[in-house]
Order: structure tokens, then C-alpha cells, then sequence
């Protein structure tokens, strides 16, 4: 089905919980969120009713996010539902990576089709830093489990921050010598402004992707490097997100940027969310919600549909350069 733009929707992302085995400081207080109640979260039958329903309206791509998606108990099976699911053709997870060494076999075995595994710095000081209790030999031992369980693509997604003073160019060549497919993320207003602790958004920290893009092809001629080129359509991973994508001549892997903010893509946006206690939001930063949850409890799937149809009347056609959300990232779901 098409939104009130004229806009097909297809792709829904599931929050699975507001838990997180990090605490980064762009997504949640150092002492974590106010956690939700056991009857508030929905039930994985619950999530599997729903997205039940969403196939009706045409959602084909389902994405699993957090909090961290692989600390709810049940991942495994929810996954083997969807892929079993008539309709769901593409099913996929963003994670911090820190138990896919466990889980990852498992996961490709269910079905999950690809994974996104967050990543914002190489340093491991700073890695603790921004995640507050991580350990960056976690993450890339989740980025090779995900790899040796053959995930294809594996997508590395790095939110950049100006302040945070990243090594991109370090990032960018992650895709070089393996099929990684580095993808720098604006910092977008999802949450507070900058609070007194100095890690809220805020509009200095945003780097725009033309000038990102700059700074690493300079630093890559610095070192002897050729410069970044737009990738053909043969080489571009598979997926349904909005990056542009380039590629070092005989790379195995990608570089892609996603602009939310210097570069809108709103007029091409194909998603819903459902956040893990069971709200509809038609936009990341809209603080419209519809209560999914309560509709499935009392009315049972028909009231589910009637509330994706109020969904797709609800999108915006653009989120006019808001700064700033009730809920913050963890709780909305990536």
C-alpha cells in the first residue's frame, strides 16, 4: 500500500526491547533508561501477530533493533517465524555485535537474511567512552563471527560525530580487504539536545556527508590511496536503506552515507516502526505513536490492520528538520 504521499511502504522495523548490553552516549543515560514492565513489552506471539498483519499492507522487509535485539530472549525462534512467514521476503537485524559469536550460526540457520552491526570509533579507549561499559574486542569479534557465518551482506554502520574527532578514513578501509560495507550515519536529533554532561545532540556535531566524504578522499590521497568512486549497481549490498555508495578501485567491500539531515530522503521513505511496547510510529522523528499493543490485546488482529491504515494517513511527508523526540533512539528502536 502506498502512504498519503504516494509513497510505498514496505519495510517495518521491530523494536524487540529497550535493553542494551551498552550504554552509548547518543542513545541512553549512563545509568540506562527507566525500563519498561514484563506486561508492557510485547510478546513474541504478539510481534509475530502483528507482523502478520503488516504483510497485509504490503510490508515485505522486516529489520529487528533494540536496545540490543539479541538480549531478548526468543530472537532465535522470532526469526525462524518471520522467514516461515508468507509475505516476509527479507529479514535483517541491526546489533552491537557482542553475542553474535554465540548466536550468529544460529541466526543464518533460522533465516536471518544480513546484519547492520553498530560501530562508531576503532579507538578502544574511545570505544569505551562512547559505549560507557564496551569492550571493542566484542564488537569485532561479533563482526567476524558474523562473516564466518556467511551474512551477506555485513553492514558496519558509524554514527559520525564532530566532536568525537573519528578516524574515518580507519573506517572507510575496513572495506578494502574484506566484504565490509562501512556506512556513515549523520548524527541525527532522535532524544534530548545537549544536556549538562555534553553528550546530547547537538547541531555542531553533525557532519555533512559531502564533507565527509571529502575528508576521508583527502586523507586517502594523503596516504597514497586513490579516492573514493561511486559503485555500480552490480557492486551496491543488498538491502532497502537510503546510502549512497562508493568504493576504493578493487575493494571487496563498500563505503555508504546516509544523510538524514544535509540530505534529505524523506520523499523515498518505505518504513513504519514498532517500538518494543508496542507502538506504531510512522516517523523516527515524529512523536506520533499509535497503540498497536492495545488494539491487538482488545480487538485482536482486524483492530491491528485498522491501526496500519491510520499509520500510513499519518506519515509525514517530511520531518522538517526537527530537533529533538520525546523518546530517546533506545527506545524507539535504532
Amino acid at each position: 500500500m502506498k502512504d498519503g504521499h504516494g509513497r510505498v511502504i514496505d519495510y517495518l522495523r521491530i523494536s524487540l526491547t529497550d535493553r542494551c548490553n551498552f550504554r552509548c552516549i547518543y542513545c541512553m543515560p549512563a545509568e540506562g533508561v527507566c525500563m519498561m514492565g514484563h506486561d508492557e513489552i510485547l510478546r513474541i506471539e504478539e510481534i509475530e501477530a502483528i507482523a502478520r498483519v503488516a504483510t497485509r499492507i504490503g510490508i515485505r522487509s522486516v529489520r529487528l533493533t533494540g536496545g540490543e535485539p539479541l538480549v531478548r530472549k526468543g530472537v532465535v525462534g522470532l526469526v525462524r517465524s518471520l522467514r516461515n512467514m508468507p509475505g516476509i521476503e527479507n529479514i535483517s537485524m541491526t546489533t552491537n555485535g557482542v553475542l553474535l559469536p554465540q548466536m550468529a550460526g544460529e541466526l543464518k540457520e533460522a533465516g536471518l537474511s544480513r546484519v547492520n552491526i553498530s560501530l562508531d570509533t576503532l579507538d578502544p579507549e574511545q570505544f569505551e567512552f562512547i559505549t560507557r561499559v564496551g569492550k571493542i574486542e566484542s564488537t569485532l569479534k561479533g563482526i567476524d563471527a558474523a562473516l564466518e557465518a556467511g551474512f551477506n551482506p555485513v553492514k558496519i554502520n558509524a554514527v559520525t560525530v564532530r566532536s568525537l574527532n573519528q578516524d574515518f578514513l580507519a573506517f572507510a578501509k575496513l572495506s578494502i580487504d574484506r566484504p565490509l560495507h562501512v556506512r556513515f550515519i549523520e548524527y541525527m536529533p532522535v532524544g534530548e539536545s545537549t544536556g549538562a554532561d555534553g553528550t546530547g545532540w547537538g547541531k555542531q556535531d553533525v557532519v555533512p556527508s559531502e564533507e565527509l566524504l571529502q575528508i576521508i578522499n583527502e586523507r586517502a590521497v594523503a596516504q597514497g590511496l586513490p579516492e573514493l568512486q561511486p559503485t555500480d549497481g552490480s557492486h551496491k549490498p543488498l538491502g532497502w536503506g537510503p546510502a549512497r555508495y562508493f568504493e576504493f578501485p578493487g575493494a571487496q567491500g563498500t563505503v555508504g552515507f546516509i544523510s538524514p539531515l544535509s540530505r534529505h530522503f524523506c520523499s523515498e521513505c518505505n518504513r513504519l516502526r514498532l517500538t518494543a511496547d508496542g507502538k506504531l510510529r510512522p516517523c523516527l522523528f515524529s512523536d506520533r505513536e499509535i497503540d498497536v499493543r492495545a488494539a491487538l490485546r482488545e480487538g485482536g488482529e482486524e483492530a491491528v490492520y485498522d491501526c496500519f491504515l491510520k499509520a500510513l494517513d499519518l506519515k509525514p511527508d517530511e520531518h522538517h528538520d526537527k530537533v529533538g523526540t520525546e523518546r530517546k533512539m533506545s527506545q524507539i528502536g535504532g
